[in-house]
């Protein structure tokens, strides 16, 4: 007998290609001018699978949302 949570059906190719092309936080990120930091820190991640190994890409990302949000108020 299945377990519950085990008869989902999973989204067909098209509905997870739409999924990721409308993902609001990558939106958000892009409308914040901050996208090149953040895919660098994404990258570090990947890279290091360790957020400590990427302080300076954290600091990066950091500093240009507390920019953004300065130029804002």
């Amino acid at each position: 007998m299945a377990r519950p949570g085990h008869a989902r059906s999973r989204p067909s190719l098209e509905e997870d290609e739409d999924e990721e092309a409308e993902d609001p936080v990558d939106a958000m990120i892009l409308r914040t001018g901050c996208a090149a930091q953040h895919r660098e820190l994404q990258e570090c991640m990947a890279a290091r699978q360790d957020w400590r190994h990427c302080q300076p890409q954290v600091r990066a990302f950091g500093e240009c949302m507390a920019r953004r949000q300065r130029a804002e108020e």
